[in-house]
Formats: C-alpha cells, sequence, structure tokens
C-alpha cells in the first residue's frame, strides 16, 4: 500500500492511539504521525492456522457422548414419574370437586 492510499483520517486516528498509549506527551506529534503510517503500510502479519486435531482425540469425543446419553436416559424414568404422578394428583383433585357438585344437585 502506499502513503496516497491511506487515509489521512485513519493515519490521524492510528497516531491518536499511539500519543494516548504513550501517556500524551508533547511535542510528539510527528512521530506519532509517522510511526501511525508505517504501522497501516506494512501488511499485518496472517494469523497461524490453528493446530488440527489428531485421530487419537477423536475418539474421546465419541466415547463421551454415549454417557452422556446414558446419564439423560437415567435422566427421563424420574422425570416421567414425576410427570404421571402431577397429572394423577390433578385428577384427583379435580375429580372430588365434580361428584359435590353432582350430589348438591
Amino acid at each position: 500500500m502506499t502513503a496516497a492510499a491511506i487515509p489521512e483520517s485513519h493515519i490521524a486516528e492510528a497516531a491518536f492511539f499511539l500519543w494516548l498509549e504513550e501517556g500524551q506527551p508533547e511535542g510528539r506529534a510527528e512521530e506519532h504521525w509517522l510511526r501511525a503510517r508505517q504501522s497501516l503500510e506494512t501488511p499485518a502479519a496472517a494469523p497461524k492456522p490453528r493446530a488440527r486435531r489428531t485421530a487419537a482425540k477423536a475418539p474421546d469425543a465419541k466415547a463421551a457422548a454415549p454417557k452422556k446419553a446414558a446419564a439423560s436416559k437415567a435422566k427421563a424414568p424420574v422425570k416421567a414419574a414425576a410427570k404421571t404422578a402431577a397429572k394423577t394428583a390433578a385428577k384427583t383433585a379435580t375429580k372430588p370437586r365434580a361428584r359435590k357438585a353432582a350430589a348438591a344437585e
């Protein structure tokens, strides 16, 4: 990139942040400007690629999945029993009221 391709507003903003980082010193505006322009002109280093997972790690992840499924299956009967008990309690709570209303007539 050439200096003409970088807008002055970008250079000014970068110089401002350099000035702030250095504790707002007086009389170093030109130095900050030149450093900011240089940092914007040099291409940024490409990020390092992530390391790929090895084949040894993949089976561990697969082995952990059935354990989670087994744990959720163990909870399922408890939830089902709780739901059944709640439904039974709701039905028995409403039935006596209906009988009382029918007996009152």
